[in-house]
């Protein structure tokens, strides 16, 4: 059950990227004939609590296949943005019973939050709670050659990117080392000043622990590469890159290295859907590859698809996080 606004992924933020908008790789786009299909399925389940993750969509490879090499992570304004008058973004409870929920104590008894790294344009902040669900294990290393600086940090249980976009600081990225967990978000669209956060995804093997996680044994950022390197506890790591990010979209992309699980997803959408009107996620449209059709369909009746590309949001208004992205998982492309 995650309530937060924020997480840790700040991937690779280039200063190109943030200076130079790209085009976003949105649905519709042309075939691209070095994709690969992977299996995508669906293990969601219904819920009453708006506040608790029901929807899972995993990735993973193909029979007798390798994960994917490289592929792209996007979140992109909903096509609805441009009309939304009043944003609801605030926590709903309403059927929600988390006395059972696990509670692990840290050494502190009060919020602490760090700037662990920081230039002109970024910004990487860290947070420590009195409890969360899981122990705060995952260090988090800050790797600065020009400095000399090598340092980690620990007990981390939420870790920030920010930018500075209209002479103001924005949150882009967000990432929990304890349990894996990715939010993703594009700059403000249009005169808007802020919007919200909605979908986790997991990057890495992705393992039950009472509940889809990603087990990290550590996250180095690279200072000057602008990059997130994620060590992974079974085996394999990822090299997580923001290529693009401008008011229009955020793009992370992901190179997958060494001996990754075949037998566990490497990527899971999670989201939440009570109805039509409250969710984070409604609709899922998947590409098959090399065809020229989407299938399409509610995110709760979708079962399972061999796709080169995912696409989940909303085409409609939700009271839910109204503001919040869609997510795209794409260019799925093997070892050359």
């Amino acid at each position: 059950m995650k309530n937060f606004a924020f997480a840790l992924l700040m991937s690779a933020i280039s200063s190109s990227a943030l200076a130079q908008p790209a085009q976003p790789n949105l649905p519709a786009r042309a075939i691209d004939p070095d994709e690969i299909s992977v299996a995508v399925t669906n293990r969601s389940e219904a819920v009453l609590c708006a506040e608790k993750d029901n929807i899972q969509v995993d990735f993973a490879a193909l029979k007798d296949s390798a994960p994917p090499a490289t592929f792209r992570v996007q979140a992109v304004h909903p096509a609805f943005i441009g009309g939304i008058g009043i944003d609801r973004y605030l926590p709903d409870f309403t059927a929600c019973d988390m006395s059972g929920d696990p509670v692990v104590a840290t050494s502190t008894k009060k919020i602490i939050r760090r700037t662990i790294f920081e230039t002109p344009d970024l910004q990487l902040v860290a947070w420590t709670y009195p409890t969360f669900w899981r122990g705060a294990n995952t260090p988090v290393r800050v790797v600065d050659k020009e400095t000399n600086k090598n340092e980690a940090f620990k007990e981390i249980h939420l870790l920030q990117v920010w930018t500075n976009h209209r002479e103001r600081a924005e949150e882009v990225l967000v990432v929990y080392p304890p349990d894996g967990y990715w939010r993703a978000r594009p700059l403000p669209f249009a005169d808007m000043r802020w919007t919200a956060y909605g979908s986790s995804f997991l990057i890495g093997p992705v393992e039950m622990q009472q509940r889809p996680i990603v087990d990290l044994k550590e996250i180095v950022f690279d200072a000057q590469a602008r990059t997130f390197r994620l060590e992974f506890a079974r085996g394999g790591s990822a090299v997580m890159k923001i290529s693009a990010l401008d008011p229009e979209h955020i793009a992370l992309d992901v190179a997958l290295e060494g001996a990754i699980p075949r037998d566990l997803p490497f990527a899971s959408l999670r989201s939440m859907y009570i109805t039509e009107s409250n969710n984070d996620a409604a609709r899922i449209a998947w590409k098959p590859k090399a065809q020229q059709r989407w299938g399409e369909a509610s995110i709760m009746d979708f079962k399972t698809a061999e796709a080169s590309e995912i696409w989940a949001g909303r085409t409609s208004f939700s009271r839910h996080n109204t503001s919040a992205p869609d997510m795209i998982f794409g260019s799925f492309k093997a070892k050359k």
